[in-house]
């Protein structure tokens, strides 16, 4: 996509516009919320409400570049490395920031830290991230899914899992033994001792089911 359709897109997701040179913490937000989500790119030099090319001095670019570079250097962790280029549009120049989603998140702001300083995009505002968006990109940074995570608040042989017991030997006609809830990714062992994950949780009748996940439900689309 070039510069004249890009400027054409509604700011979201991974797309925000800036008439001038942003505040250094602006910028870190949005540098760490792109890097946390899908990635995006930030277009220097564009008013907006309403769109039009109001531009960057030609002799700033340079500056506003190695500034650009320097804030995100000194205020994102871990390292983010943006990709800076100068664009041009009716004999007016643009810088565009092109932030890649990173591959170590959490990302966050230094002077920060991790609790309160790691943001992600909602629309086309940054938002700073509770724990649990924080746990999450943990896990995708461990390759770990949700369903997977261990629960270690009571041994998987003490849950109550009859009705999802019943439920699969219908489907497939064997009993859900310990090896078969171990291959599924139902059950890890940790010190020697079995616990169930997050997935036999919310498959199972336990109490402990309705004091983590009170609120949800499993569907089986058709």
């Amino acid at each position: 996509m070039n510069i004249k359709e890009i400027i054409t897109q509604s700011e979201g997701r991974r797309l925000e516009f800036k008439e001038a040179m942003p505040a250094r913490s602006d910028l870190s937000k949005t540098v760490v919320a792109f890097a946390n989500d899908a990635g995006g790119d930030l277009i220097i030099g564009i008013k907006d409400n309403p769109r039009e090319v109001s531009g960057v001095s030609e002799m700033d670019l340079v500056a506003m570049e190695e500034q650009i570079s320097n804030i995100i250097y000194n205020r994102c962790y871990p390292g983010i490395l943006p990709e800076i280029s100068f664009l041009s549009l009716n004999d007016k120049h643009l810088i565009k920031v092109s932030i890649y989603r990173g591959s170590m998140p959490p990302y966050y702001l230094k002077e920060k830290g991790k609790i309160h300083g790691t943001y992600i995009r909602v629309g086309s505002s940054n938002r700073l991230a509770d724990e649990e968006i924080i746990a999450e990109l943990e896990r995708q940074k461990r390759n770990v899914s949700f369903d997977s995570e261990l629960v270690i608040d009571k041994p998987a042989e003490t849950l109550n899992t009859d009705t999802f017991n019943d439920i699969f030997q219908e489907k497939t006609g064997e009993e859900l033994r310990k090896q078969i809830l171990k291959k599924l990714e139902l059950t890890k062992e940790l010190h020697g001792v079995v616990y169930p994950t997050n997935a036999l949780i919310l498959f199972s009748d336990d109490e402990l089911r309705n004091e983590l996940f009170h609120f949800a439900k499993v569907e089986c689309p058709i």
